[in-house]
């Protein structure tokens, strides 16, 4: 007995070294990177030189340009760095902010740009003091665009560009590194906290249904925490960095909950007890008693048509084929205000369906799932 348990713990610690390779393997060539580390730097030093480009450029029409690529090289988006270029006008004041090639989404990087009108026409101390909040749906490049923003403008005060580059300023600023933590931040984490530990002690059904509602209203619509492939890609390429570590504890935890449980015996933990869409549609099932009987033959041509999906769907991904599907996992409904109004359709369909076939997403589609499951062989 005890070997066979040895013989098992091997197997899942093996499935998930094999799983942490494919992920690295993904995000190096999905965003050229792996923790942080750009494995294109090099060339990219190459041709900045080349091209004479540097964090402070002068225009022929006199606009100073600072480019935050270097500044806030650790201010990470959901994607990675999120660069801009802040253009100052003779008059000290900011004319334009351009956003530079980066790795997050678009549809939630469109609207995190929203922001860049709030310090558009201001002096550069005035858009200092602008107290900015991020977008609601778009929080994680909202946070990049503001503290590439915070940088940029700092360096810019730095060099006297205050006063339209007439004079440069011997004091220093110094860059403030925000982490990240705000009130939903620190609410998501208590709830991942419960669904981690809770029902290691206790399997009561009153405490998993108020669980299940936490994970929808708090994981789901408030914070629109989950794991999903964008967050692994997000985190194997860029790493995690200080100043998004209150953002990312909760996703942290979610993962350990995901990768490491199965390795003690407790496979399927973060789907059961965590996961907001598994949650929702662990609800929506509690509506009716009347389900529909699924045949052992019916059930596993369903297991092998997912299988096969998620052979697809990995080998697209791994190929650089098309990588966009892991920005429609229907874990962004969540995300509402931003999320595509088929990825909106679909999860309310499978949330009907979910009356009468239990979690039939999670068991039967679901890439996500489908790679943790991949761990607890």
């Amino acid at each position: 007995m005890v070997k066979r348990q040895r013989k098992g713990i091997m197997i899942r610690l093996l499935s998930l070294v094999v799983v942490m390779l494919v992920l690295s393997a993904a995000a190096i060539l999905r965003d050229g990177r792996i923790f942080g580390h750009d494995l294109r730097q090099t060339h990219a030093a190459v041709v900045s030189v080349a091209q004479g480009s540097d964090t402070l450029s002068v225009q022929p029409d006199g606009t100073f340009v600072v480019n935050t690529r270097v500044l806030a090289k650790d201010v990470q988006g959901y994607g990675g760095p999120v660069p801009l270029k802040i253009h100052i006008g003779k008059d000290g004041r900011l004319t334009a902010i351009e956003a530079e090639p980066n790795a997050e989404s678009p549809s939630f990087f469109d609207r995190a740009k929203e922001l860049f009108s709030r310090w558009q026409g201001k002096t550069i101390d005035e858009a200092m003091a602008e107290d900015v909040d991020a977008v609601s749906g778009a929080t994680f490049s909202s946070k990049a665009i503001i503290g590439n923003v915070q940088r940029g403008l700092a360096y810019a005060k730095q060099h006297g560009l205050a006063d339209g580059g007439k004079g440069a300023q011997e004091e220093s600023a110094e860059h403030t590194v925000a982490t990240g933590w705000t009130l939903g931040s620190i609410v998501a984490l208590i709830a991942v906290l419960l669904g981690a530990v809770v029902p290691l002690f206790t399997n009561n059904r009153r405490l998993h249904l108020v669980q299940l509602v936490v994970n929808v209203v708090v994981l789901g619509l408030w914070t629109g925490t989950f794991v999903s492939y964008t967050l692994f890609l997000r985190l194997f390429a860029g790493g995690v960095s200080l100043s998004a570590i209150g953002t990312l504890a909760a996703p942290l935890l979610m993962l350990i909950v995901a990768l490491l449980y199965p390795l003690a015996g407790r496979s399927g933990h973060y789907c059961a007890h965590v996961c907001p869409f598994g949650s929702a549609q662990e609800l929506a099932g509690k509506l009716s008693r009347r389900k529909l009987r699924i045949t052992p033959r019916v059930l596993r041509v369903l297991t092998a048509l997912r299988n096969l999906l998620w052979g697809v769907l990995m080998a697209l991904l791994l190929t650089g084929t098309c990588s966009a599907w892991i920005d429609y996992e229907l874990f962004t409904a969540f995300i509402y205000s931003s999320a595509s109004v088929w990825v909106i359709v679909l999860a309310m369909l499978f949330l009907v369906l979910s009356v009468w076939v239990p979690r039939p997403y999670c068991r039967f589609v679901c890439p996500t799932g489908a790679l943790l499951k991949s761990v607890e062989c």
